[in-house]
């Protein structure tokens, strides 16, 4: 187990010891906020305990939602809760958009004679596709939702899926249609009385979890928790932190960064970043490399020019690609016949991608949340990993108080010299010359 596993599996687990029907001791559990660094085992610290309350459900209902931001984050998650429900008889429902919307609302509940009845008893799902089941697809009902999670949560709230997340809450106390629940009928949660103690109710309990979770009171709000706990884990030197709690000294540490993650930047112009990224690669022999530009337009530029150059087997990775093309990428990466995958921000993120040693900043990060999940892509599951980042002459002394101002400290200066770039620079002009043509 790592420390966020062992601290957070017992957590949930505590608050559903009674049953799912009620917290402990009758009271409504408290949502949960993991914030960890990014390849620590979140995923597994949600689904292990959710998968352990379920086992005892008789009716197939659905009482666990996970909401993720991308598809391809969807199948990751789904995949990880379908080897533990394997030979359990819960069922498990991918929902992100990727098959004809009729084929999952077959997946999702089947109409009998006495009504609907749901086919899923846990379902993970993107934001869009999700508001649309829970407006347009008969039967498909969360009155009996015990476990919201929210993975991503941060990326969840900037990205205005704040509504989705109200229509989620909303559905889970809608009054349930068939009636024929009257018993566990809940209503919003409000002060204890005597009269509301008199039946079991379901809580609703939230789980956030993020590598980079927000802190912002305002943030926060939005989402209405009840008495959350917060989960972190803060590596310190001396890596006698067990447990994952934080301690007096390392509460300045805002972000935490994978402990076998080493990271340089390297100051350069212009002109010479695709210089310095042929020479990461073909003079320094990099592999298993995945670089990040801004924007999907930069990728595909900078793709081009790699392949106008040649000598290195590099492929895109962005939303300008259909889904099936970016899981044969990535497929292709793990195995190593792509040695670099340049990838835009949005694609790349939350994505455990097996094996990589370098992550390269192409286009150095504007906000700090960007930084450390670029950068976690590597070192994952207490492996090694280098993270480079090509800061521009005036964009350094910025960068730097960044990283200095979020409490990482451990950022070497890499130079690395004109002369080592001079071989390059006939074959890369005439890449460039190539490549003008090509965009003409």
């Amino acid at each position: 187990f790592c420390s966020v596993q062992a601290e957070v599996i017992p957590a949930i687990l505590q608050s559903a010891s009674s049953g799912y029907l009620t917290g402990p001791g009758g009271y409504r559990p408290k949502d949960i906020c993991v914030s960890a660094p990014t390849g620590s085992g979140k995923t597994l610290s949600f689904v292990i305990p959710i998968v352990q309350v379920l086992l005892d459900r008789v009716v197939c209902q659905v009482r666990a939602l996970v909401v993720l931001p991308t598809k391809e984050l969807a199948q990751q998650v789904s995949k990880v809760f379908n080897i533990y429900t394997d030979g359990t008889g819960l069922k498990v429902v991918l929902i992100t958009g990727q098959k004809p919307f009729a084929k999952e609302q077959e997946t999702l509940v089947q109409k009998k004679v006495t009504g609907y009845c749901s086919l899923a008893d846990i379902v993970v799902a993107t934001p869009g596709r999700l508001t649309d089941h829970i407006s347009q697809t008969p039967g498909f009902s969360l009155t009996q939702l015990r476990f919201l999670i929210v993975d991503e949560a941060d990326r969840m709230i900037d990205d205005m899926h704040q509504d989705c997340l109200n229509q989620i809450v909303t559905a889970a106390f809608r009054a349930d249609d068939s009636g024929s629940n009257t018993l566990f009928q809940r209503t919003k949660p409000g002060p204890i009385t005597a009269a509301s103690s008199c039946y079991p109710r379901i809580p609703l309990q939230k789980l956030l979890f993020s590598a980079t979770l927000t802190q912002d009171p305002e943030k926060l709000q939005q989402l209405d928790l009840f008495q959350p706990r917060l989960f972190t884990s803060v590596y310190s030197e001396k890596k006698t932190l067990g447990g994952g709690a934080e301690t007096e000294h390392d509460t300045n540490k805002k972000y935490t960064l994978p402990e076998g993650l080493s990271q340089c930047y390297v100051p350069c112009d212009l002109n010479s970043k695709p210089l310095l990224l042929l020479h990461f690669m073909l003079t320094m022999k990099f592999t298993r490399v995945l670089c990040f530009t801004n924007s999907r337009e930069a990728s595909h530029r900078l793709f081009l020019l790699v392949q106008a150059f040649g000598g290195v087997t590099v492929a895109e990775f962005s939303s300008r690609l259909a889904p099936k093309e970016r899981q044969r990428t990535m497929k292709e990466f793990e195995q190593g016949k792509i040695q670099l995958l340049i990838s835009t921000d949005a694609t790349a993120r939350g994505i455990d991608v097996q094996g990589v040693n370098y992550v390269i900043n192409y286009d150095a990060p504007q906000f700090i949340r960007t930084y450390v999940h670029r950068v976690g892509r590597t070192a994952r599951a207490g492996k090694a990993g280098v993270a480079f980042s090509l800061v521009l002459r005036i964009q350094e002394r910025r960068f730097l108080r960044m990283l200095k101002d979020a409490g990482i400290q451990d950022m070497k200066k890499h130079p690395v010299k004109g002369n080592s770039l001079k071989p390059l620079v006939q074959q890369y002009e005439a890449a460039l010359c190539k490549l003008e043509k090509t965009v003409k």
